[in-house]
């Protein structure tokens, strides 16, 4: 067993952190850098560097130790290989993560006997044994089947329908499993709390933390995108199925009628991955939509827009988007989805806009009132710096590890003193 000064914290990450270009990867970076050099000591498991890439040096800002497994090559017929496991017993996604080399390297870590394990992520459990020797914490950052339910709702074609709702299915009896088998489990919401202790049965056990952001990281700029613009931003990874979703519905729907009225409008879709099909399918209708692909910073997109437009359909738990705009002071537009589980206000934080006429009308009245752009952008920024900060949230999760660990001390020492009990009575 590993000796230390400071009780250890064990991470099971899914992938390698960095480039934090996901909004899973930004909610757990900021939150080990937070707990970084705290009440723990951590190690960090996860996979290595993707091949030819090197370890980025930012490691050493969110652990004391990492250990990595190798990170499986995935080829160009993955998206189709991968199907495969639809007659499987797990969810493909679920299916298509398990790794031998991951299960050993966690097996060997969890041996050590950290004082508290964490899992990031509900399909990354498929790594770790059924029975965890030690404190263990689930970290969900949404509720995964609601997703799936969603798109079984969202899908056109009948067959693409039914496919959904197997998954559906199968990942909501694996969920269930999952979350049965830690001591706690974080959600990032309390909206995902309720449906885990509806759906689930596990309400007594879950804790939740806030979304938040790196305010000095995520600042407004010196002054606002200049008036006469016209610009829209989404940012979000566009190899997520809802941010495709989100893209479609944007770019069949709710683009035409802001051209209509705003023929010189543009719009620019942020994120790595974006699939060519709808490269080709806006450079083919000409609607003036740019698709960045993976950039190192996001920030100046942000900035340079006068509107930030969140149109999804699917998804689920919260999204760190939201408040990187707002912490931005890029006014918004969003969809019910799209802000689902924050504590904002329409109207005040953003604009409410379901349907594509509505989307459209809300993105349009933004464009013509620069005094409303200001007050918005100005009051959204406050809400976040009082209350969303990077590091209470940091605090908040390294006072769960240790809810968690003191809690399943108690249980065992309470059991030992019943078999003491026991051998007494005998």
């Amino acid at each position: 067993m590993l000796v230390t000064s400071r009780p250890r914290a064990l991470f099971i990450v899914p992938w390698f952190l960095f480039p934090a270009n996901t909004g899973g990867r930004i909610r757990t970076r900021d939150i080990l850098r937070g707990m970084k050099g705290g009440r723990y000591e951590i190690t960090l498991v996860s996979p290595e560097p993707e091949a030819g890439a090197a370890k980025s040096g930012e490691i050493d800002s969110v652990c004391d130790r990492f250990v990595g497994w190798p990170n499986r090559a995935r080829g160009p017929m993955f998206a189709y290989t991968r199907l495969r496991h639809l007659a499987a017993r797990l969810p493909v996604s679920v299916a298509t993560d398990w790794s031998a080399a991951a299960q050993q390297a966690i097996e060997a870590e969890l041996a050590t006997g950290p004082d508290v394990a964490v899992v990031d992520f509900a399909h990354t459990a498929v790594f770790t044994p059924d029975r965890l020797r030690v404190p263990s914490i689930l970290f969900t950052h949404n509720v995964e089947a609601q997703i799936f339910k969603r798109h079984a709702e969202v899908a056109g074609n009948p067959l693409a329908r039914a496919v959904w709702r197997s998954q559906w299915a199968k990942m909501a009896a694996f969920e269930r499993t999952t979350l049965a088998r830690f001591d706690g489990v974080v959600a990032v919401s309390e909206q995902d709390r309720e449906i885990f202790a509806r759906d689930y049965g596990i309400e007594s056990r879950v804790h939740v933390i806030p979304t938040g952001v790196d305010l000095d990281y995520f600042a407004m700029p010196p002054q606002a995108a200049a008036d006469g613009g016209q610009t829209l931003v989404f940012t979000g990874s566009m190899d997520w199925m809802p941010n495709i979703d989100a893209t479609e519905f944007f770019m069949d729907e709710i683009w035409p009628l802001v051209l209509a009225r705003r023929p010189q409008a543009r719009a620019i879709i942020v994120g790595r991955s974006p699939p060519p099909r709808l490269i080709e399918q806006a450079r083919q209708r000409g609607l003036a939509i740019e698709f960045t692909g993976r950039v190192e910073d996001v920030r100046p997109y942000v900035h340079d827009a006068q509107v930030y437009v969140i149109p999804l359909r699917v998804g689920g738990g919260t999204r760190l988007k939201v408040f990187e705009a707002m912490a931005m002071g890029c006014p918004m537009v969003s969809t019910e989805i799209g802000v689902e589980g924050l504590p904002l206000e329409p109207g005040t934080h953003y604009l409410l806009a379901d349907s594509a006429a509505e989307f459209a009308e809300a993105t349009l009245k933004l464009l013509d009132d620069p005094g409303l752009r200001a007050e918005m952008a100005q009051v959204a920024r406050a809400h976040v710096a009082k209350n969303f900060s990077s590091k209470g949230v940091a605090s908040a999760f390294e006072d769960i590890c240790a809810q968690v660990a003191g809690a399943r001390s108690g249980d065992q020492e309470a059991g030992a003193a019943s078999d003491v009990l026991a051998k007494d009575a005998i």
